[in-house]
């Protein structure tokens, strides 16, 4: 069986749910909530699996081995249900809601429960939300609904009465830099990946996964340094190459961004402990020589110019305009 449901950290919700399948008081809604990265639709899944394993039956584990556990991890079990967007940042509709309220409504195909997960719910329209009210006012006996969030304040007030509401929070450093460890990430990456996902487990193992993610990151902090000290031709000349690739652009600038909140962290004395923890000797340097003023305006910068390029503007001339007032040391 899976110690913890193989979930990394949340023992806590793991227990709570675990209790509710011994004790037969299974919840027919749930609204897991929680910064993006933080376990939920793991979580969703893992309830899935512990739900309905025929290995592990009422015991609220989970095998991970048998048909159903396999087919829930794979995506195609037929009695659950995966409802998103394409894209996040898409919008659920209300032909998803109708269709899967249709699904519900028969008795499971060969699990115990059938299981409806709607990652991200607060994409929903609201014609899609209240579309889903009957089925959480009234749902079968063997249907279990589980919604995920950002925050529940996100969600129709009476969405959220009718779900039992668990929120998620990040690891500390600590503890997901060992969990980490004890999964096979080597020890020097560990600390790394546990500080820029700010404790976020799905976030850490997602960078880990990533193939050659150490070395880009590296080089994009490392032109960013050689900006701080670049003439106006070369930050023209940078601006060119950077607006290229849009998708590109927009990855440096969150890293960009990252840091200069750790120079602001610094800056302002603040001793909750910063993101980019390799980059630690710069980030306090230019809090020493830069004044917070300073610091503030570059970050301000970073964030328009991220937001200008997602609405589409003109790439090229917001990499100039952001490069242009960079600060020099």
């Amino acid at each position: 069986m899976n110690k913890n449901w193989g979930m990394l950290g949340q023992e806590w919700a793991v227990e709570l749910l675990r209790g509710q399948i011994v004790r037969e008081q299974v919840r027919h809604a749930y609204l897991f909530c929680g910064p993006p990265g933080v376990g939920r639709r793991t979580l969703a899944l893992k309830l899935a699996q512990a739900l309905n394993c025929t290995e592990s039956k009422g015991t609220g584990d989970l095998c991970g081995q048998c048909r159903e556990c396999r087919q829930i991890a794979a995506g195609s079990h037929p009695d659950v249900r995966l409802i998103q967007t394409d894209v996040e940042g898409g919008t659920i509709k209300i032909e998803q809601i109708r269709e899967l309220r249709r699904t519900l409504v028969l008795k499971p195909y060969q699990a115990s429960y059938r299981v409806a997960i709607l990652p991200r719910f607060q994409e929903a329209t609201d014609n899609s939300a209240n579309a889903l009210l009957k089925t959480l006012e009234e749902a079968p006996p063997q249907v279990v609904l589980i919604l995920t969030a950002d925050h529940p304040e996100q969600l129709l007030p009476t969405i959220t009465s009718r779900c039992e509401i668990l929120r998620l929070r990040p690891l500390s450093f600590e503890a997901l830099e060992a969990e980490l460890t004890n999964r096979g990430i080597a020890s020097e990456q560990a600390p790394l990946l546990a500080h820029i996902s700010g404790g976020r487990p799905g976030s850490a193992i997602t960078l880990a996964e990533e193939n050659g993610w150490i070395d880009r990151r590296r080089e994009q902090f490392d032109e960013q340094w050689k900006l701080i000290s670049a003439n106006r031709v070369e930050k023209f000349a940078f601006a060119e190459q950077l607006s290229k690739d849009k998708g590109v652009m927009r990855q440096s600038l969150l890293l960009w961004i990252s840091y200069w909140r750790d120079v602001m962290l610094r800056a302002t004395g603040s001793r909750i402990p910063i993101s980019n923890i390799d980059r630690q000797g710069e980030i306090e340097s230019l809090a020493q020589t830069l004044n917070l003023r300073d610091v503030k305006r570059v970050l301000h910068r970073l964030e328009n110019t991220l937001e200008g390029i997602e609405a589409n503007v003109n790439s090229r001339l917001a990499a100039e305009v952001l490069l242009l007032d960079w600060p020099v040391q």
